[in-house]
């Protein structure tokens, strides 16, 4: 569920880091100073060391959300964007400014509800409107902390340089455990994903402040994958009034992993998901549960031999997906025991409550407009996904167009609908 950083994209993802990296400077000597034109300029090729302050911040009442840091890393020119995102692949009609980056690291907390820190990664444009809407961008399944937006140059600043080219602010969460953030990812756990993703907002809102771009509140979210289950779990929250300063304008999430119990786990074994994929999330997810309410006493009660030893280390955030795959066997079924095997297509007891402590993040009544972006080619999170999504959300009066992007593949799939959500975003802007 990821914009995945895979054996099979490593082609691209090489070229678009040598890219992005000739396309790339750090803008502010020191972070008082917006202009563009006072900040020094890295060389060709050259990213200039980071600079960072520690910024003191209004936050919300449990400190959640204060801003810790404001690390400028990146400025890239308009030109530069639409290079970036058409290597891609992506349509660039909607480039209209450069965009300068920042990490920001805050305030928030663990799965368990303990104080923690996070990072992010902040996007502005350069010119258009002082005060800026802001996108919640929240990304795919990542397993290594470097691939996260606030810190790799590639595939997952995709959406924040599309969304912030076009004249939004956009905060894109690492999530807990990627990027800067201490300690284990805890993978497809949809309600501490939110809480990073709040308090990013909330971390973003005095960022930009202190940039003198400051935010209106009104929030449009969207997401990839795993972060298309968050955008709209954050979505529920909005609407529920986790923070009275953020408006809910609209969500278009892509291709969001919704309905576990009914979609993903029997896609693992009719066909709908493809082995590898169905290897690696299921995997990734065990693993990240058991972390957090325990599935099992001893890992060889899930994994064979040789596999018990290793398997919860590969996922420690850590390791690249290339690692991961040359130390796991071609399928689950080689991987799990006989007994796990079949839990996993009949699940019950702890499992099974992991599985639905993610899943019902469509059953609420949005008073905003919903789009469900997928595809019918999909086949790490099929489009079942989507459709039960749309029809849970049809029980409760609400209707979510399913915009199905045809044959296309996973990661094809948010290419395709990246640019239709910024258009759809500006008109939904327009009307407010």
């Amino acid at each position: 569920m990821v914009m995945e950083n895979n054996a099979s994209n490593s082609a691209r993802t090489s070229a678009t880091r040598r890219l992005l990296a000739a396309a790339t400077v750090v803008v502010l000597a020191a972070l008082g100073t917006v202009p563009a034109a006072a900040a020094g300029h890295a060389g060709p090729g050259r990213q200039a060391p980071e600079r960072h302050t520690s910024a003191p911040a209004a936050a919300h009442h449990d400190g959640r959300g204060g801003l810790l840091a404001l690390t400028p890393v990146a400025r890239v020119g308009r030109a530069g964007v639409a290079d970036f995102l058409a290597t891609a692949g992506m349509d660039t009609a909607t480039v209209r400014h450069g965009v300068l980056a920042y990490r920001l690291t805050y305030r928030t907390v663990t799965p368990q509800g303990a104080p923690t820190t996070a990072t992010g990664l902040l996007v502005l444009p350069e010119g258009g409107a002082h005060r800026l809407d802001l996108v919640s961008d929240t990304h795919g399944t990542m397993v290594h902390r470097d691939y996260a937006p606030s810190v790799g140059e590639d595939s997952g600043r995709y959406a924040a340089y599309l969304q912030a080219s076009a004249g939004r602010a956009v905060a894109a969460p690492d999530y807990l455990g990627l990027g800067k953030g201490p300690g284990f990812h805890p993978y497809m756990d949809t309600r501490s994903a939110v809480t990073a993703t709040l308090d990013m907002l909330r971390a973003s809102r005095t960022a930009a402040q202190r940039l003198d771009r400051p935010l209106t509140g009104d929030v449009y979210a969207s997401g990839f994958s795993q972060g298309g289950q968050v955008a709209m779990a954050l979505g529920k929250a909005l609407e529920g009034g986790a923070d009275r300063r953020f408006t809910l304008r609209a969500l278009a999430p892509v291709s969001g992993p919704y309905d576990i119990e009914h979609a993903e786990m029997p896609g693992t074994f009719d066909g709908s998901i493809n082995d590898t994929s169905a290897l690696f999330y299921m995997t990734y997810f065990l693993t990240a549960q058991n972390r957090i309410h325990p599935l099992w006493k001893d890992a060889s009660e899930a994994f064979r031999d040789p596999y018990a030893d290793i398997v919860e280390g590969l996922f420690d955030s850590g390791h690249t997906e290339e690692e991961i795959f040359m130390s796991l066997p071609g399928t689950l079924e080689e991987l799990l025991t006989d007994d796990y095997y079949e839990a996993i297509q009949h699940p019950a007891g702890a499992l099974l409550d992991a599985v639905r402590a993610q899943d019902g993040n469509c059953a609420w009544k949005p008073d905003v407009p919903v789009r469900l972006y997928s595809s019918s080619g999909d086949t790490d999170v099929p489009i079942a996904n989507a459709r039960n999504c749309a029809a849970d959300l049809a029980k409760r009066g609400v209707r979510a167009p399913v915009i199905d992007q045809g044959s296309t593949s996973h990661n094809e799939t948010y290419l395709k609908s990246g640019p239709q959500i910024v258009r759809w975003f500006d008109a939904e802007s327009a009307r407010h």
